[in-house]
């Protein structure tokens, strides 16, 4: 559905992958963006999110910090490595840190922004969308 809106606009959709251990988390993430009209594409972890950013285009990445594999900081760096500029928006709940903690330093590694989880769905909406305009 949302593929045809977008064609209907005439441009081009804009995809997001979504990186986050929580299955819950990805799947509220995904339905949400995709009513708002991305194509939008999930990973369990790090790793997974790279290998998927190897094959895809995507104009915004969305990921949590605190995960197996490869944590989200790692994920950040090797991110930014094969596409300098990419627009990151960093979440976190904390783990056995301070949210907060974690957050300044992925906009230190790179981050073009971050919010605390829970994430309110209209922080999300609003922030991918200020995001995507920046592009």
């Amino acid at each position: 559905m949302a593929r045809n809106q977008a064609a209907k606009r005439g441009r081009r959709m804009s995809c997001i992958l979504v990186i986050d251990d929580d299955e819950a988390i990805r799947h509220l993430y995904s339905e949400v963006l995709e009513r708002e009209g991305y194509e939008v594409h999930t990973a369990e972890d790090g790793a997974v999110g790279i290998r998927l950013f190897e094959e895809h285009f995507f104009d915004l990445v969305v990921t949590d910090i605190v995960m197996p594999e490869k944590e989200g900081l790692e994920t950040i760096q090797a991110l930014l490595r094969m596409r300098p500029g990419l627009k990151i928006l960093a979440v976190s709940g904390g783990g056995v840190g301070n949210p907060f903690c974690y957050l300044a330093i992925a906009k230190q590694f790179g981050a073009a922004s971050a919010l605390v989880k829970p994430v309110p769905i209209e922080d999300l909406r609003a922030e991918v969308r200020r995001l995507l305009a920046t592009t």
